[in-house]
């Protein structure tokens, strides 16, 4: 099994490097386990509070969770991956079984953070792209996919986006493996990474 963890910033491009790299391997050989998953369950703090928590942060994820589920894999075992939603900031009651397969990709902003995490990587990417593309990309999704307004967009990325990009995200960056320039656009870096995937195999 090969385990690859693929961060950078938000809206940096990461799920686009996912899926074309999911899109070179049969189904059966590759699984996905996305960061945002292990968002910690915040059941117990109102609503609105919730809503203020600042998801860029390394406090705001259960670690622990992730790497007991990435050994489990390796072990040949499945696992019950949390599911969590950004319009409630809960995780749900269900779970989704996700298999042990050929390769795991591990994506999100903090994989590279956590030292116990960066561990479990064969190998580590970073996808890199300017902070105003990052942005825009940001706003669009956070619009359609999370039920936001610009303003509240534009207000949580100067709130804790941006600082937590700096603090934690950029600096990350020294542990990767491979740097992908340019995020999802940057084909040639996309092949380059395929590539040592295949040689792993």
């Amino acid at each position: 099994m090969l385990i690859v963890g693929i961060a950078g910033g938000t809206g940096s491009g990461k799920t686009t490097v996912v899926k074309k790299v999911i899109e070179r391997f049969p189904n059966d050989e590759v699984v996905v386990i996305p960061q945002d998953a292990y968002y910690k369950d915040n059941g117990h703090i109102p609503l609105q509070e919730r809503q203020l928590i600042n998801f860029d942060h390394p406090d705001s994820l259960e670690f622990s969770l992730l790497i007991e589920h990435l050994e489990e894999l390796k072990k040949g075992k499945s696992i019950e991956m949390p599911v969590y939603s950004y319009l409630t900031c809960l995780r749900s009651k269900e779970t989704i079984t996700v298999k042990p397969a050929r390769v795991v990709l591990v994506e999100g902003i903090l994989i590279l953070t956590d030292p116990g995490l960066r561990n479990m990587f064969d190998i580590k990417v970073f996808v890199d792209a300017d902070a105003d593309d990052r942005l825009g990309r940001v706003i669009q999704r956070d619009i359609v996919e999370r039920g936001r307004s610009v303003l509240m967009v534009l207000e949580r990325y100067h709130a804790t986006v941006k600082p937590s990009h700096l603090q934690f995200i950029e600096p990350s960056k020294r542990y990767a493996d491979i740097i992908i320039p340019g995020g999802g656009e940057n084909q040639v870096g996309i092949e380059v990474l395929i590539s040592i995937i295949e040689k792993h195999l």
